[in-house]
Parts: C-alpha cells; structure tokens; sequence
C-alpha cells in the first residue's frame, strides 16, 4: 500500500499541474509541495500567499472531521513539532516561490532535484533507513531523468552555475527536503491525517495574518471568484497528494516515496504533449523514459 499511496501522490501532482496549466496560463507552473504560485502581474506576491491561503485553508476544512477527536490528544511537544513543520513547509514553498521568479525555469527546476538527495541523507542520518544497491541506483536514473526532461538545451549548461536564483533553488531545495522529511517522520510517529492537517491549518493562519495585515482579503475574495476552477482544482489535487505522499511515507522509506512521487513530472509531460501539442527533444524522451522505467522498477522491488 506504500507504493499505491506513492503512485497515487505522483499521479494527483502530475494531474494537479496539467488541469491548472489548462485553466489558465497567466498563473505559470502549477502547485507541488506549494512551488507552483507564479504570476505575470504587479501583485505577485500577493498571489502567493492567496494561492496558498485558499489550498490550505481547504485541506483544513476538509481533514477537520478525520482528525477531530486526535487533536485534544496531542501532547505538547507534538504540536511543538507540528508547528515546526508548518513552518518549515511555509518556508520551503516561499524559497521555492522566490527562486522561480528570479531565475529560468528550465535551469531553477534542475536544482530543485537536490531535494531526494536531501531526504535520502536525513533518513539515513537520523532514522537509519539504509537502501540496498539497487534502490541507490534506481534513485540516481530518477533524478538523472527528471534532469533530462528538465533541460531544454543542454548547450548552455556552461552558464549554469551563473544563473540567477540558483543559489535560492538549492536552498529551496533542501529546506523542501528537511520538509518531506519532518512530514514523513511526523506521519509515523503521529499520523499522516493529523500531520497534514496541522500543517494547514498553521499556514492558513500565516497566510491570512499577512492578507489581513496588508489589506487584500478583498482581493483575495476576488481572486477566488475570478479563478474558481484554477483553485478548485489545485485544492483537491494536491491535498490528495500530500495525504497521499504521507501516507506512503508511513508505509514504505521516505526516500523511495519521495522519489516515486517526484516522477509526477512525467504524467504533467505526457498530458501536455498529448494535449498541447507541446514538442519534447530527444533527450526529453530518454529522460521520461528512464523515469518511468526507474519508477517502476523501484515499486516493484520494494518491498
């Protein structure tokens, strides 16, 4: 069921980045762990901390009838340690927010694979989760692909480490890694309903304290009337994700879930060459293919 669950998060994320691509291009990359809140006008920022405001709030709302009787039961260094996860998770998605809109896509996204890495090395460091040869392998072919369909032109690779937002990329990256990773550890020693819905409901508070106190609760009503399928839908999709993603994290190793999820790239490709009509280079093609082999591969020896 680990597998499943991990599965079920790369598709809902892959899924998620597709229908909010076709509802509306203005808002740019769609949501995974909160990265996918780019805008092309003067209240981009603003359109961060709304996004995420309405995607929290939402999985609030929804989990609060699951969780209801655990939360009298948190001890207080379990809330301490939620809290601490909200806010590392609010952290993450604004590095993440911050390098997009400085950098080029097609360069910033190659950094953010740092973050299986990342989790990979907390889980061997601090809960002595060790993967055997072939897992370490199938996991270097993910992220070796996820670069490959990331990479647009590998000629100018020579400029990479001079790219505006690279420095912020890597750091997203990690802290989406320390992330994942407190997520995972929270979902076993607690519970992946409650862990979700702690973190939500920590970031929907910070999110609206900073509508509030810079006046744009009217225009965070606004956009919402004027975006309700674009929000409708990256609520569900990646509130599916996340409980989903906990969920396997709980299961099976955080890193195999990780890297399993972090395929979802894959689906968002083939519905946008399907679809779109968008075209891949040759490398693009090897890169997905590795993916899914990779992926694949990694489900089913583990165990």
């Amino acid at each position: 069921m680990g597998i499943v669950f991990a599965f079920v998060a790369m598709l809902s994320w892959g899924v998620g980045d597709f229908l909010i691509q076709k509802s509306t291009r203005r808002l740019g990359t769609p949501f995974k762990r909160f990265r996918a809140f780019l805008t092309r006008n003067n209240d981009e920022k603003y359109s961060t901390w709304i996004v995420l405001f309405y995607i929290c709030s939402f999985g609030t709302l929804v989990l609060t009838p699951f969780v209801w009787r655990e939360i009298g039961l948190l001890s207080v260094r379990e809330v301490g340690f939620l809290f601490l996860v909200g806010i590392v998770m609010l952290g993450a998605a604004l590095l993440d927010f911050k390098a997009l809109k400085i950098g080029k896509i097609s360069v910033v996204e190659q950094v953010f694979v740092l973050e299986i890495p990342a989790v990979l090395i907390l889980t061997s460091l601090l809960l002595s989760e060790v993967l055997n040869i072939k897992q370490y392998f199938l996991i270097a072919i993910l992220m070796v692909g996820i670069i490959f369909i990331s990479v647009k032109d590998f000629g100018r690779l020579k400029k990479f480490v001079f790219e505006q937002g690279v420095v912020l990329a890597g750091a997203a990256a990690l802290t989406m890694g320390v992330a994942d990773f407190l997520v995972g550890f929270g979902s076993r020693a607690i519970s992946p309903l409650m862990t979700n819905w702690f973190l939500n409901a920590v970031i929907t508070m910070a999110t609206l304290s900073y509508l509030i106190f810079d006046k744009k609760w009217f225009a965070t009503w606004h956009y919402a009337r004027d975006n309700r399928k674009l929000i409708f839908y990256t609520c569900v999709f990646d509130n599916l994700a996340w409980v989903a993603y906990a969920s396997s994290m709980a299961l099976i190793p955080i890193a195999i879930a990780t890297a399993i999820s972090e395929s979802y790239i894959v689906l968002a490709v083939v519905l946008g060459f399907w679809f779109n009509k968008e075209r891949l280079k040759i490398h693009q093609w090897a890169g997905l293919v590795m993916i899914v082999v990779a992926a694949l591969t990694l489900g089913l020896i583990t165990k």
